[in-house]
């Protein structure tokens, strides 16, 4: 047990944390926008009103934003 301990780096875990919280604080910033820019409360929308396609185009562009910060942190 300790000889694989011993050997784990613990480079690539800091490096996955950090990278973790990075991409959080991007999406929340981009809510954040995406909230302001609209001219009607997004959570009201979605919890109260069941606005389904409000949602799919929030998830579409969270989804694009991953893809995004995915390709700045490989390439």
């Amino acid at each position: 047990m300790e000889s694989i301990l011993a050997e784990l780096n613990p480079g690539p875990i800091l490096a996955t944390i950090l990278y973790s919280f990075i991409g959080i604080i991007v999406f929340l910033i981009a809510y954040w926008i995406l909230d302001r820019l609209t001219p009607f409360s997004i959570k009201k929308e979605i919890e109260e009103d069941q606005n389904t396609a409000l949602g799919i185009i929030i998830g579409s562009c969270f989804i694009a934003l991953s893809i995004i910060i995915a390709a700045a942190i490989v390439g």
